[in-house]
């Protein structure tokens, strides 16, 4: 472990939410003073996180598909949020004959979606668990064993039309860095997408424990559609269709690739970021308490 600095702007002066350890233990949520981006600063390299994701929080269980003890892609949420951000991003790029790199792709489930016949796309995805890869070569889907960080140090010299991360980029070790790697992926003109539940703006619908909890260092990122935006500015994409995410359960941003700089975006008031977290805590505190 070790305290990192902001992953959008650099900034060390980060303030720590520590009325939220009721919710997540050791672990403080910080927001930068600089930017407003939300992230857990301390957090893990991104080996351990990768054998985190592999290992212990992701068992795709293959006999019990729905259970409720495995995280399976297959679960009736997870393929409800996929077939939003599908279309979101046929709308947005049209998909078909287009080749897509799934980062984080999974069970390979949203790239079955997108290869089918409502999309036409081609997939390849990257995925660090090994039982994951299996399933994708058990459909057909070629694919990576490993980080965007493994792939992107293969110099693979292959390039694809879209890059997606989906439900992904809060899980990584460093938010910018799988963007710029994404970057690398595509040629200028290339699109990447990303999909994600609306972390700050419109979280109200649940008690704040169903959101943080002991094991936050692994989802250490927390965007809003402005902090995400600055990380697609930093990986040299400029935003082109963000979804209505203030009424919605997902935030889905696509960008292109381009040489323009800088790419302007607009940062979030930390002090206002951090007095939505105390709003949220006190509602849940006075409201959802021992539901």
């Amino acid at each position: 472990m070790k305290m990192y600095d902001c992953d959008l702007c650099g900034s060390p002066d980060l303030h720590a939410m520590e009325h939220l350890r009721r919710y997540t233990g050791e672990w403080d949520l910080h927001a930068c003073k600089s930017c407003g981006f939300v992230q857990v600063a301390r957090r893990r390299t991104p080996e351990e996180l990768q054998k985190v994701w592999a290992e212990e929080l992701y068992r795709a269980d293959q006999n019990v598909r729905l259970s409720e003890k495995t995280y399976t892609a297959k679960m009736p949420a997870v393929m409800a949020r996929q077939t939003f951000a599908a279309a979101f991003i046929d709308e947005a790029v049209k998909l078909k004959g287009k080749t897509v790199c799934d980062i984080g792709a999974g069970e390979g489930t949203f790239l079955e979606m997108l290869r089918g016949p409502d999309y036409g796309a081609e997939g390849f995805g990257i995925e660090p668990s090994a039982d994951n890869c299996r399933m994708m070569t058990d459909a057909g889907i070629e694919n990576f064993l490993g980080t965007m960080e493994d792939y992107a140090a293969s110099k693979p010299g292959r390039t694809f039309d879209v890059a997606t991360i989906i439900w992904t980029l809060e899980n990584c070790q460093s938010a910018l860095g799988v963007l710029k790697a994404a970057a690398d992926l595509l040629p200028d003109g290339g699109h990447v997408a990303v999909a994600t539940g609306s972390r700050i703006l419109v979280p109200f619908k649940k008690p704040m424990q169903y959101y943080l909890g002991a094991n936050s260092d692994v989802h250490p990122f927390h965007f809003t559609a402005n902090t995400l935006g600055g990380l697609y500015a930093g990986a040299g994409f400029e935003v082109t269709n963000v979804n209505r995410f203030i009424d919605s359960d997902y935030l889905v941003v696509v960008g292109r690739k381009t040489a323009k700089r800088p790419i302007p975006w607009q940062k979030d008031d930390w002090q206002a970021v951090a007095a939505f977290f105390e709003r949220w805590d006190q509602e849940t505190q006075n409201f959802y308490k021992g539901k």
